[in-house]
């Protein structure tokens, strides 16, 4: 038994040096059939090994046997448990894009001028506290505060044609007014409404000041960027949130200076 165990390692040692397969070595030195107890066994065939000298298969040899089918030497290919990824579609252009929303929407409008936002100001004319002159020729309101100063307000004026001046004074405080067109500009745009209620559609906006006696108004805009343009029927326009704050800080009565 030992010399049989002897020469088995003495052969796998021949074959690493050799480059000889060990299963060959083995199957050549031991016989057939061998006698224990007195009984002759058959030796089981032999396991079907990965040799080293396989061809084609150089130091990666037993890799490939693996993954072979063992008699065409076809590579066993896996397949896939799910479907392949598709190809990801290349990101939209940014500017693309809001050119397809400016051709199904409504145009875009020009930005707010940060010049005409809400601020406080240096004043030195002769008016007093609580005071409204509107500047139509370069587009501010302002409400004057005392001590040199003024609050500032982008506003809207009349297009040409349309400007006015003079000195009247705050008769009635509305908010969320109703609109209906005097007869003058619906003969101008007949296809304006005879009546429109209050609300953030109505051109009116969120709050409205009347001028004496006049069609005249100091009045909030569902259109924020026609401030500090020529634009209205001879209405003063402001943002809907600047005629808020102004409507809290003025009073029936207020003088109103109109350049």
């Amino acid at each position: 038994m030992f010399r049989k165990i002897s020469l088995a390692l003495l052969a796998s040692a021949s074959c690493l040096a050799t480059g000889l397969d060990p299963a060959a070595a083995i199957e050549a030195t031991e016989p057939a059939g061998v006698i224990y107890s007195g009984q002759t066994q058959q030796r089981p065939a032999p396991l079907r090994t990965a040799s080293a000298d396989r061809a084609g298969m150089g130091g990666g040899g037993f890799i490939e046997f693996l993954f072979s089918d063992g008699q065409s030497g076809r590579r066993y290919q896996p397949q896939p448990s799910y479907e392949p990824r598709r190809p990801l579609l290349p990101p939209m252009d940014p500017q693309q894009s809001m050119r397809q929303q400016e051709d199904v929407g409504e145009p875009a409008h020009p930005a707010f001028d940060p010049r005409f936002a809400k601020q406080m100001v240096e004043y030195h004319g002769k008016e007093g506290a609580g005071t409204i002159v509107i500047d139509t020729p370069n587009k501010f309101l302002f409400l004057v505060q005392g001590d040199g100063r003024a609050l500032r307000y982008g506003i809207g004026v009349g297009r040409p044609g349309f400007t006015w001046s003079g000195v009247k004074t705050i008769s009635a405080k509305k908010e969320w007014p109703a609109w209906t067109p005097p007869p003058e500009m619906l003969a101008r745009r007949p296809d304006l409404p005879r009546h429109m209620e209050g609300g953030p559609e109505n051109p009116l906006g969120a709050r409205a000041m009347y001028l004496g006696s006049s069609l005249y108004r100091i009045h909030g805009s569902n259109e924020p960027w026609t401030i500090g343009t020529n634009v209205s029927s001879g209405c003063i326009r402001m943002r809907n949130e600047d005629v808020i704050d102004l409507y809290g800080r003025v009073n029936v009565g207020a003088r109103v200076i109109v350049l």
